[in-house]
């Protein structure tokens, strides 16, 4: 899985658990988004296609199960489920209905990060578009590289999350918001500024852009031929 950056989606209502979590992915070399709760991860899987989701059982309002029940038929995520140590039966429906593993409360970080390592092994989850060439420019996602005008351009890990999503949704248009939870991001200046950065990478003319173009009033569109 070399240069293959797997994004985490952790779904927990304890806000210590979801930063704590947050924290061991990220120094494990992880991209790791959060939810509170189901309603709201619900929202962001819509938006986001993760490699992973780490998934608490128990939750106010719907439970982890609850979650994995209604978006099962297109959710081929992988799961895994936070569990406390009192609930074998909850433990045992969460696998049935879909869930690939377990984790009892309390763990061992290294243990977490040895369950997720192993199942994005098992799965080699590098799906849709990762290099995609057009208009004598190539953007190499598994790299994190653009090549425009035999210069090399370096993408971080935010710009390749936008870029992502808008080479496998060529002429959608996004909103800043959407933008916004795709990286975590909730200040529309911010996103303008990163997006004017990645037209510095792609295009001939970034002040008249051909490429990654602003929708006015709606939000930005990636048109690749």
């Amino acid at each position: 899985m070399d240069n293959f950056i797997a994004h985490v989606l952790i779904v927990d209502d304890d806000d210590g658990i979801r930063s704590l979590v947050k924290k061991y992915l990220s120094e494990n070399k992880f991209l790791a988004s959060t939810a509170n709760s189901a309603e709201d991860a619900s929202k962001k899987i819509k938006i986001i296609k993760f490699d992973l989701i780490i998934l608490d059982i128990m939750m106010p309002g719907k439970s982890g199960l609850d979650f994995i029940q209604e978006n099962k038929k297109y959710l081929d995520t992988p799961i895994i489920l936070l569990t406390a140590k009192g609930e074998p039966n909850e433990r045992i429906e969460g696998l049935e209905i879909g869930a690939d593993d377990y984790l009892p409360k309390p763990f061992e970080p290294k243990e977490l990060i040895l369950r997720i390592q192993n199942i994005l092994n098992k799965t080699k989850r590098i799906d849709q578009k990762r290099l995609i060439k057009f208009n004598d420019i190539i953007i190499d996602l598994n790299k994190l590289i653009i090549f425009k005008d035999n210069k090399e351009y370096k993408i971080n890990n935010t710009e390749k999350i936008i870029l992502e999503k808008m080479i496998n949704n060529p002429g959608k248009t996004f909103a800043r918001e959407d933008i916004g939870v795709l990286i975590n991001l909730d200040k529309e200046r911010s996103i303008d500024v990163i997006i004017t950065r990645l037209r510095k990478k792609i295009e001939v003319d970034p002040k008249n852009p051909k490429f990654l173009q602003t929708i006015r009033g709606a939000g930005y569109v990636l048109w690749i031929e």
